[in-house]
């Protein structure tokens, strides 16, 4: 439940975007800002890259990025679109032909590059692709491949050139009567993508999708990200996100989503709040916290969780808490249930027990959902 009107500080407008849909996906407008990312694996590995994508699916993303780098990759495409569980976005570089391929292939939205896709022409082909086939785009400006003549004005990658590009290929996409596309500014410098994202969200009202790119391994990348990304959405800015890492697909999701968990954005499953320990907690904090992270990965309804190793701050935490457990003496501690205490728990036991205490809250919180459903259908 939002508390935004009793805590205005926790309060963000988000920027007035239009909205456009990424196949069953509505993205901008009032719509909740989707998560994506992107597979690692060879496109033409269609069991592999099918994997990789349900398995990013699992663990709430709402798109998916594939690569498609020649024809054959074009080809694959189609059988992973059809196994996908979520709408498929085509990642073209240098060759338009391949964005017509994708397009005829069945994915949901064509990611092009303005730096490397070609002339106005070529520009115009994919467009009647993504026309025919009920296909958005994404034109995704890279600070590391900047049209010669935008480098050539500006001396070298800035936001200025970035948002200039982007803008070029909007009034293309606009000369040809076509609206269905979303626009992504990204540098692997934080300074330079939150400025160009700035000056973009004033000069257009189209979806932006975020993203820090190249942002490094899981740690750096993460933090990386959290700064450029975290500001962006404090700002109102971002209808998409994509945190760029060097790891599994899944950990960019789950990072991506913990970005918006942390700004009440949107939410997904159990935030753990957790203390950092130290000598006066009762129990092993980090090892509890690491098991219930991996017990609870199967919990998708959005719900709160406290595990504080004393009473220090323990009891206040879990006033605004669905479930919470404090570190206490002789060996237990201290469930809490809805923000107030309600019994007894030994630390030998607690785990097993917070995650029971969790799936029943959860089954509470979706059957309520339910009922109020129906009432408001009635």
């Amino acid at each position: 439940m939002s508390m935004n009107h009793i805590r205005p500080w926790r309060h963000i407008e988000r920027r007035k975007s239009r909205q456009i849909r990424v196949g069953n996906v509505p993205v901008g407008g009032d719509a909740p800002i989707a998560v994506q990312t992107m597979t690692n694996t060879l496109t033409t590995d269609v069991a592999a890259t099918v994997a990789q994508v349900q398995a990013a699916a699992e663990a709430g993303a709402d798109l998916v990025r594939v690569s498609v780098p020649d024809e054959a990759s074009a080809k694959a495409l189609k059988e992973i679109v059809r196994e996908s569980p979520v709408p498929i976005v085509a990642d073209i570089h240098f060759h338009y032909k391949r964005g017509i391929e994708a397009a005829e292939a069945g994915a949901a939205c064509l990611r092009i590059n303005p730096g490397n896709i070609g002339d106005e022409k070529r520009v115009a082909e994919v467009i009647k692709a993504a026309r025919d086939h009920n296909c958005s785009i994404r034109i995704g400006v890279n600070a590391g491949s900047l049209e010669k003549h935008l480098l050539e004005k500006y001396g070298e990658p800035c936001p200025e050139a970035m948002v200039e590009s982007g803008l070029d290929h909007i009034r293309i996409l606009q000369d040809h009567d076509f609206h269905e596309f979303k626009i992504s500014v990204k540098a692997s410098d934080v300074f330079m993508s939150a400025a160009a994202y700035q000056q973009l969200a004033e000069a257009t009202d189209a979806p932006i999708h975020l993203g820090i790119t190249e942002a490094g391994g899981f740690v750096s990348g993460t933090i990386k990200s959290a700064i450029g990304l975290g500001q962006l959405l404090w700002m109102g800015i971002g209808d998409t996100l994509r945190v760029s890492l060097s790891a599994d697909p899944v950990e960019e999701v789950k990072v991506g989503f913990e970005i918006l968990k942390s700004l009440g954005l949107r939410h997904r499953g159990v935030n753990i709040i957790s203390c950092p320990s130290c000598a006066r907690q009762g129990f092993d904090v980090i090892k509890t916290v690491e098991k219930l992270e991996r017990r609870l990965e199967h919990v998708k309804t959005p719900m709160s969780l406290s595990i504080i190793g004393c009473v220090v701050n323990g009891p206040g935490e879990a006033l605004m808490t669905d479930v919470g457990f404090t570190g206490g003496g002789a060996g237990s501690g201290m469930v809490y249930l809805a923000g107030k205490a309600s019994h007894k728990m030994s630390n030998d036991q607690m785990v097993d027990h917070i995650v029971e205490e969790v799936e029943k809250k959860a089954a509470q919180i979706e059957a309520a959902q339910i009922e109020a459903a129906q009432g408001a259908a009635e």
